[in-house]
């Protein structure tokens, strides 16, 4: 089963959504670590064939994943809970629960611009500017045939 081709641009857009509405309580740490990934999100973007951006924004996906688990167990208000910090802390848990869906659509992303597990490992289109075979003759086009160096 394939998944179906998910722009990056979307998935930061509601990463920042959630992380922005999350930080009305989880402030600090949390905002860093959130805030920090999603730049590697946008260095991801501008760098369409760079593995090391993806490969850092996966990896760092997964990293927050565990941060928030235990930001959010640490740091979750448990009293005094307002409309405002119930509703900031279900943004943080749905952001966090849509990391690991996130990831499993970042990663052919990251396969597509080489990933170490991609199907581009053979490099078959690539081509290199050295060639294998040299040729016999330097001189070989038609005003260079009869013709030694010359010296200027």
């Amino acid at each position: 089963m394939e998944l179906p081709v998910v722009n990056l641009k979307v998935i930061l857009l509601v990463h920042w959504l959630l992380t922005t509405w999350g930080c009305i309580v989880f402030s600090g740490p949390y905002a860093w670590a959130n805030f920090s990934i999603l730049a590697l999100g946008v260095w991801a973007v501008a760098q369409r064939d760079s593995v090391d951006a993806i490969s850092m924004f996966l990896v760092g996906l997964l990293a927050t994943i565990f941060l928030d688990i235990i930001h959010i167990s640490i740091f979750y208000p448990r009293a005094n809970l307002s409309d405002t910090k119930r509703f900031s802390a279900g943004m943080a848990i749905l952001s966090l629960l849509l990391k690991p869906f996130s990831c499993c659509l970042v990663y052919p992303m990251y396969q597509e611009r080489g990933g170490f597990l991609g199907p581009s490992q053979e490099r078959s289109a690539y081509q290199t500017i050295d060639s294998p075979e040299v040729p016999a003759d330097p001189f070989g086009g038609p005003e260079g045939r009869g013709q030694g160096a010359q010296e200027y």
